[in-house]
């Protein structure tokens, strides 16, 4: 089951000599229709723009010759068509609202994935496009905070204003959120658990691909061991940092890749030995990796709010099967 492309838009800029000297969050804002400058300087902070693949401040006074790179990790709601698409809501109020994603739904458009994305469910359902807060959500993908890779189900948050989206990134960025995974790797690890402290970069040969890279954004993963079977074993992951494909990336550096997981496991579904199993594999038509735990204060209350969805049916049913 190939993965459809479900990552944010790469931009790439040479400075040239006209360039030279300026701001780099200006020269951005020139070259990037619809972003204000004060998004991109957020895109610079974290790490999504780089000049000559490192990380440098907005202010940041550019060279002739030097190669920008900058990953959009927002896009404009504008160009969100609501769809009215059911939700799992497992918590709402007037601020934000916690949702259980299921599965193979892309969470933003783009790559040519126009509709049936949790965007254009959240925009209907929150009636985004005509509701008083649509233009302050306008560059902050209808108020999705974070975001899951396709076939990774469970919890996501969603902020119904830009006050609430920026107090709720900020925790983000400041890794005040509590976020754990539960994984089905191929494999048993010696210990029973572990820290990987490895960075992550875009594979330069494959852009649909992430790599440990020395160039890369840190990041940092611990797991522990939930339970061991014969030729797997259940994990559960927290992340302190939220690059792109983290855990996928961290575990197959470590030889445990994610069962199911055919851009990053090289194979190792298909070395199954048992038929059932390896048929049970083929049929899930994901990877085995589901966001069960979401823990983060809420901006205005100001109280901890703890979120835990439990596997859903067809990850329950996969591990009856290698129990």
């Amino acid at each position: 089951m190939p993965e459809v492309p479900d990552e944010t838009p790469i931009l790439n800029f040479t400075v040239a000599e006209s360039d030279i000297g300026k701001r780099l969050d200006a020269f951005l804002a020139e070259k990037i229709d619809g972003w204000s400058r004060s998004r991109i300087q957020l895109l610079i902070t974290d790490g999504d723009a780089l000049v000559n693949e490192k990380q440098v401040k907005s202010s940041y006074k550019l060279h002739e010759n030097e190669e920008i790179e900058v990953e959009l990790t927002e896009l404009a709601a504008a160009k969100f068509e609501p769809e009215n698409i059911p939700l799992d809501i497992v918590y709402e109020d007037e601020y934000l609202a916690v949702i259980n994603k299921p599965a193979r739904m892309i969470v933003h458009p783009g790559a040519g994935v126009q509709s049936g994305t949790l965007a254009n469910a959240i925009a209907f359902h929150f009636n985004f496009e005509q509701s008083a807060i649509s233009d302050q959500l306008s560059e902050l993908r209808v108020g999705i905070v974070h975001r899951l890779d396709k076939d990774t189900s469970g919890l996501i948050v969603v902020a119904k204003n830009d006050e609430i989206h920026e107090a709720l990134s900020y925790q983000f960025r400041e890794r005040e959120v509590y976020k754990s995974y539960v994984a089905l790797v191929h494999g048993a690890p010696l210990d029973n658990s572990g820290k990987i402290d490895a960075p992550i970069g875009r594979n330069k040969h494959n852009r649909l691909r992430m790599k440990i890279a020395n160039y890369g954004r840190n990041a940092l993963s611990l797991w522990k061991v939930r339970k061991r079977f014969d030729k797997f074993t259940l994990l559960d992951v927290e992340i302190k940092t939220g690059r792109t494909h983290q855990i996928r990336v961290h575990l197959a550096s470590i030889n445990f890749p994610v069962v199911g997981d055919e851009i990053y496991n090289e194979g190792r579904d298909n070395t199954v030995n048992d038929t059932n199993t390896r048929n049970a594999v083929r049929s899930l038509k994901r990877f085995f990796l589901h966001a069960e735990k979401l823990s983060f204060t809420h901006p205005k209350t100001n109280d901890r709010k703890n979120f835990v969805q439990p596997l859903p049916d067809e990850l329950t049913r996969f591990l009856d099967i290698i129990s």
